[in-house]
């Protein structure tokens, strides 16, 4: 039996993007034994995935800690005897534990100092392209010979959780979102302040789309921004006639699961570009994205075209995109031109 390790670190977007190569893997291999290696805040994107076989998940411990780890971790890979190991991110760490597996054949990018970690190694241009990132690491599945990947049949997935889903409808349920009305959820925060579209806009946004009876606001964000959450929802109400303000709900905070379930309840997801859009396009779920130093190109969802998509950037601008460590212009122009009134009437067409 052929046995293949997958190792991809790190960001939830990230690990979204490797779904497709796992259900081609599963296409190519169907009596393989396939198992991933992932690190904890993003292990529920691939826990449940039907594809797999095994789930490892390797917590990010720092110091002498962290590296007896990894050798206790690699020590058990290699006890696992995997034929094919595929490095699909090309960090120091996967690296390392894709040479400890003792895989035979050891995939990964051709990345400068690491000649010994990959018997097959993939060009992986530094320069930042206008090509998606599903595609990027699709490419390391070319010396298993497999074609390129389809939007329509080789979506990214997150498979819905029955416990997960039947939470949400309770917690919809008490806040007055029944199953007739429309849920929009505008997700508020991102992983960086590159990736932050003003809390102003996105509460401008929510009272627009709250002033139709049937519909219903739900903010969302990362657990250490539940203040912005706050922020947006006071700021949306504000602008509103208590009716309608009403209409802005408060729902607490959702596991990685719960937004998943979210999502296939939800009309409309509005966001930037961060693991929660990610999640949202592998639900059903209409998505309006926003684009500052990212391009849509290379990270916009990655589904069947048929589901209606919207991705809102500023336009082309000499610093974009950008590496996301320094603002070279100092006002994040790239987010904030982007104006709440082309996102509210990227959402009412996207709306039914």
């Amino acid at each position: 039996m052929l046995r293949i390790l997958l190792i991809r670190l790190r960001e939830i977007g990230d690990v979204v993007f490797t779904t497709p190569a796992i259900r081609a893997l599963r296409r190519r291999f169907p009596d393989a034994r396939i198992s991933y290696v992932v690190e904890p805040h993003a292990a529920p994107i691939v826990l449940q995935n039907p594809h797999l076989d095994h789930v490892i998940v390797a917590p990010r411990l720092r110091g002498l800690r962290g590296a007896v780890g990894d050798l206790r971790l690699g020590r058990a890979l290699r006890a696992q005897r995997f034929d094919v190991a595929i490095d699909f991110h090309g960090g120091p760490r996967a690296a390392l534990l894709t040479l400890l597996s003792g895989a035979p054949r050891r995939i990964g990018y051709d990345i400068a100092g690491r000649p010994l970690v990959y018997t097959e190694r993939v060009d992986r241009p530094r320069a930042l392209r206008a090509r998606h990132s599903v595609e990027n690491q699709w490419d390391l599945l070319a010396p298993l010979d497999i074609a390129g990947p389809s939007r329509s049949h080789d979506p990214v997935e997150m498979p819905l959780d029955p416990v997960a889903a039947r939470e949400i409808d309770q917690r919809l349920g008490t806040a007055g979102a029944t199953p007739g009305v429309q849920v929009i959820v505008l997700h508020v925060s991102a992983g960086n302040p590159f990736r932050r579209w003003p809390l102003e806009h996105f509460g401008a946004v929510a009272a627009a789309l709250a002033a139709e009876r049937q519909r219903r606001i739900v903010v969302t964000s990362g657990p250490s921004e539940r203040e912005a959450a706050a922020r947006v929802t006071n700021d949306a109400r504000q602008r509103l006639d208590p009716e309608a303000a009403g209409r802005i709900l408060e729902c607490g905070e959702f596991s990685l699961l719960q937004l998943r379930a979210l999502f296939e309840r939800a009309a409309l997801f509005i966001g930037g570009d961060s693991g929660p859009l990610h999640i949202a396009a592998t639900s059903g779920v209409a998505v309006v994205g926003l684009y500052g130093p990212t391009l849509p190109a290379r990270s916009a969802p990655w589904r069947d075209p048929a589901l209606p998509v919207k991705s809102i950037d500023a336009g082309a601008l000499a610093c974009r995109p950008c590496e996301q460590r320094v603002c070279a212009p100092g006002d994040f122009r790239c987010l904030t031109g982007i104006s709440p009134e082309r996102v509210v009437a990227a959402a009412l067409e996207c709306l039914p």
